[in-house]
């Protein structure tokens, strides 16, 4: 299983990022996939979730309808788009991979998204 995410960077207050992750390895359409963020010293929270066939959707509380996690169609990825960026919205952000009934998690290396003027 790898994850590979892209797509991080510097952008000012209000800004937007897309973010990608490319799955292999795996049957990507069994796996629901999650967005991560994790501060240093802090726990890792959840941003996004995103099922498969189904493509129900979960997002933090913090997200306020700024963010959206999709599933590309017909290639292994999945997006989160991620708009009225804010400083505490800096972080680096995980993909991760589980199947439905499992308790395994695969994670990609994270990408460093800043928010700063």
């Amino acid at each position: 299983v790898q994850l590979v995410e892209s797509g991080g960077g510097l952008v000012q207050p209000g800004g937007s990022l897309r973010l990608s992750c490319v799955a292999s390895g795996f049957t990507f359409s069994r796996y629901i996939m999650k967005w991560f963020r994790q501060v240093s010293g802090r726990e890792r929270e959840l941003v996004a979730s995103i099922t498969s066939p189904d493509g129900s959707t979960t997002y933090g509380d913090f997200v306020k309808g700024r963010f959206t996690i999709s599933r590309a169609k017909g290639r292994a990825t999945v997006f989160l788009q991620m708009n009225s960026l804010q400083p505490e919205d800096t972080a680096v952000y995980y993909c991760s991979a589980r199947q439905a009934y499992s308790s395994t998690d695969y994670w990609g290396q994270g990408t460093q998204v800043t928010i700063s003027s």
